[in-house]
């Protein structure tokens, strides 16, 4: 279940890269989709569809992290060290301090 989750995870993450990397820039940064489209969509309607993708994409991210963290937490078992039971010694009288001998 975890290794299916973390796939899932994966692609989405790489998708989100690529999704967000195709937006038109804004400043200086990659843009690579910036300029004209072509004629297939306008650049309004190419901005919605990449913002929207990008929401449903951090949505999905979001919510795979959320399960992975949950699986692992239940994986492993927790113990603390009060719980566990100190091992058996036996309880000894401290040695008596030794006077200093003085002249």
């Amino acid at each position: 279940m975890v290794n299916v989750l973390l796939v899932i995870h994966l692609l989405i993450a790489i998708a989100m890269v690529g999704v967000i990397l195709l937006q038109r820039s804004e400043g200086g940064a990659l843009g690579i989709g910036g300029g004209t489209g072509g004629g297939l969509m306008s650049g309004r309607a190419a901005g919605n569809l990449l913002t929207r993708t990008t929401a449903i994409l951090a949505t999905g991210f979001f919510l795979t992290s959320l399960g992975l963290a949950l699986l692992a937490n239940n994986r492993t078992q927790p113990s603390s060290i009060v719980d566990q039971a100190p091992a058996s010694q036996e309880q000894t009288a401290p040695a008596a301090p030794a006077a200093p001998l003085s002249r």
